[in-house]
C-alpha cells in the first residue's frame, strides 16, 4: 500500500470577495421546470450568479392554493446563500403575486434577505409594458378563468386596458410548462387584438420566453412574457445594460428608474 505524505500548505489562498459580482436569487415553486432553465439562458453570466431554492406547492392552480405559499416565502429566501446578501430575488409565481400581493410578497422576502430588491413577475410586467408605452393590452394566461380573473383585475386597477384576455383553461403547472413552443406561438396569435399595443403572456412555467420574439415577428407588435420581464428586471437592477434584441424588444429597453 502507498504511502502518502500528506503537507500543509505554506500560505492559506487569497480569497475573492465574491465568487461573481452580482447575485439573483430565484424562489421558485416544487413544481417548476421552467424558470431555472430560461435564468440560466437569459442572465447567468460570468458577472451575474443565479441561485435557486424550492419551496412547496401542491396543484390544482386555485386561488387558495397560490395563497398557500406565502408562509414559505421567508424561509425559501433564507435558504438562499444563507447569511450572504443578494442582490435581487424573484419569486417566480405569477399568479401567486396577483393573489398574495406584490407589497406582501416584498415584506415577506425582505424579512430574510433585507438587502436585496425583490422582483415578482406581476411588478416585472408592468415595468416591462411601460417601458414598451404599452396602454391597451392583450393578455393571454394558461390558467382557468377563476385563476385568470384576479390577474385581469390586477391589470385594470394600475390603470392598463384590457383589449382581449385569453385563458387555456389549464390548473396544473406541470401541463402548463408542457406546452409546447409551436403551440405558444399559434395561442399568441389569436390572443392578440388587432388594436392592442401589446401582449402579455402570463405564468412562468409556460416557455414562451424563448419564443417571444418570434411572436413578436407574427403580431408586429411587443411581447411581454413572466420570465422575459423578469429575466429583464434581474439584469438591469444588477447594472447589465446590455440589448438583446434577439430575446425581444424588451430586452432592448432601460428599466425604469435607473
Amino acid at each position: 500500500m502507498q504511502t502518502l505524505d500528506l503537507s500543509l500548505a505554506s500560505r492559506a489562498p487569497k480569497l475573492d470577495d465574491r465568487p461573481l459580482e452580482k447575485r439573483v436569487g430565484l424562489i421558485i415553486l416544487a413544481t417548476d421546470h421552467t424558470t431555472e432553465v430560461d435564468f440560466q439562458r437569459m442572465v447567468a453570466n460570468g458577472r451575474i450568479g443565479v441561485y435557486a431554492t424550492r419551496i412547496p406547492y401542491a396543484n390544482p392552480v386555485t386561488p387558495e392554493n397560490l395563497a398557500a405559499m406565502q408562509p414559505s416565502l421567508t424561509a425559501g429566501a433564507a435558504l438562499i446563500l444563507p447569511d450572504e446578501p443578494l442582490d435581487v430575488v424573484m419569486y417566480s409565481c405569477t399568479s401567486a403575486s396577483v393573489v398574495i400581493g406584490d407589497a406582501a410578497v416584498k415584506a415577506a422576502i425582505k424579512a430574510a434577505k433585507p438587502t436585496a430588491t425583490v422582483v415578482t413577475p406581476t411588478a416585472a410586467a408592468v415595468s416591462g409594458l411601460k417601458a414598451l408605452g404599452a396602454k391597451r393590452i392583450s393578455v393571454l394566461t394558461p390558467y382557468t378563468l377563476e385563476t385568470s380573473r384576479p390577474m385581469a383585475d390586477y391589470f385594470l386597477a394600475l390603470g392598463f386596458d384590457i383589449a382581449r384576455f385569453t385563458c387555456l383553461g389549464l390548473s396544473d403547472d406541470r401541463d402548463m410548462a408542457r406546452i409546447s413552443p409551436e403551440e405558444i406561438v399559434a395561442f399568441a396569435k389569436e390572443a392578440t387584438a388587432p388594436e392592442c399595443d401589446a401582449l402579455f403572456i402570463s405564468c412562468t412555467a409556460v416557455r414562451a420566453a424563448g419564443v417571444a420574439a418570434q411572436i413578436e415577428a407574427a403580431i408586429g407588435k411587443p411581447v411581454v412574457t413572466s420570465n422575459l420581464a423578469t429575466a429583464w428586471a434581474c439584469l438591469r437592477l444588477c447594472g447589465d445594460e446590455t440589448a438583446r434584441p434577439a430575446l425581444g424588444r424588451l430586452m432592448t429597453r432601460a428599466y425604469p428608474g435607473r
